[in-house]
């Protein structure tokens, strides 16, 4: 005859089937309640990081690809239709500065309102949607573009303006709230009287971009 098999109630209660389903049925509950504040979380998350992206302006995205990638050049398309490579070293309050040109000897300024695009390969999309803030250095972010012109013009630079109907040379003489003065004369001569050709108010809307000289 072969063995039998009874069930013992550890407790000496008699209940021990009834507390067996109440067990299960808490453990059950558990593991839903666990599911579910897990699931609302991560759904949390999701729309703090779609309401995230969704602030980000193409400054922060520039500035994100300058934390992640801070030697790769940034192709960017103006407004006109151009594409400009600039390996960016600051990004102010609305424009950035770097180098452009084969081995990087030109320096440019680009009004970040003269940027139709930022260009990017697939693979660094999502670095441009990281937090960037890192690369910002506290005053430059503050400056806007005509602080940084007036510099410039104190230290008599000369520079290439580049406009949508072609570029214009020479000095800049002064900056106001949204114009400049370009003492228009060949960049081989220094700024002189008898070396200006004319004074062109340029209106800081249309500048494209502005190549430094010499």
């Amino acid at each position: 005859m072969g063995p039998v098999w009874t069930s013992t109630d550890p407790s000496g209660t008699g209940d021990y089937p009834a507390r067996m389903r109440w067990d299960s049925l808490f453990d059950d509950l558990e593991g839903q309640l666990e599911q579910e504040l897990t699931a609302e979380g991560d759904e949390l998350r999701a729309e703090e990081e779609r309401l995230r992206i969704g602030r980000l302006a193409l400054r922060d995205r520039i500035c994100a690809l300058l934390a992640a990638r801070p030697l790769d050049p940034l192709r960017l398309r103006l407004v006109t239709g151009e594409q400009l490579s600039v390996r960016a070293l600051t990004v102010g309050r609305d424009w950035l500065s770097g180098e452009t040109g084969e081995g990087g000897r030109s320096g440019v300024i680009v009004p970040l309102t003269a940027v139709a695009a930022l260009v990017l390969r697939p693979d660094v999309v999502a670095l441009s949607l990281e937090p960037g803030q890192g690369v910002e250095r506290a005053l430059p972010a503050r400056l806007g573009l005509p602080f940084v012109l007036r510099d410039l013009a104190r230290r008599r630079v000369p520079v290439s303006i580049q406009l949508a109907a072609g570029s214009v040379e020479g000095t800049i003489d002064r900056v106001g709230r949204d114009t400049l003065d370009l003492a228009v004369h060949d960049l081989d001569l220094p700024r002189r009287s008898n070396a200006v050709r004319a004074v062109e108010v340029l209106a800081l809307p249309a500048v494209l971009a502005v190549r430094l000289r010499g």
